[in-house]
């Protein structure tokens, strides 16, 4: 048994370039993390043996998967019927400037997105099983 209430999990979208997705990645956990504060998401502060402080570190596990754009829009429906709290960001969201972003998004039809991932935050038994046939990321 966890001793943790909630559990984070990314899910990125496995053929898109590393880069772009680390990027994505970093939106989707700034999003995030804003949403939920500070004591939900457990962070602590470590400090070393000379005294150097290295706040805002989270107590929780978190874990990253790898899927398809395909496999990652099914997820995001389904942590929504969940009430699992959730933040996806997709192709839409990169090049030009984010009122282009906006805009380009705005025109776009949910299932023409291409999805290079989302990012959960909720109950552990019921992320759990939302994630368990997801592959780690390597």
């Amino acid at each position: 048994m966890t001793p943790f209430v909630n559990k984070p999990v990314a899910i990125l979208n496995e053929k898109i370039e590393s880069g772009v997705l680390m990027n994505a990645l970093a939106h989707m956990c700034i999003g995030l993390g804003a949403a939920i504060g500070k004591k939900e998401l457990r962070l602590s502060t470590y400090v070393d043996a000379t005294d150097g402080v290295h706040p805002f570190i989270s107590e929780m596990p978190f874990i990253i998967l790898k899927s398809n754009s395909n496999n990652i829009r099914a997820l995001r429906l389904a942590a929504q019927e969940a009430a699992i709290r959730c933040v996806d960001f997709t192709s839409t969201m990169t090049g030009g400037g984010y009122e282009e972003q906006l805009a380009n998004t705005k025109n776009t039809p949910e299932d023409a997105l291409i999805y290079y991932g989302i990012v959960l935050f909720g109950d552990w038994q019921k992320v759990s099983e939302l994630t368990k046939k997801f592959s780690l990321w390597r």
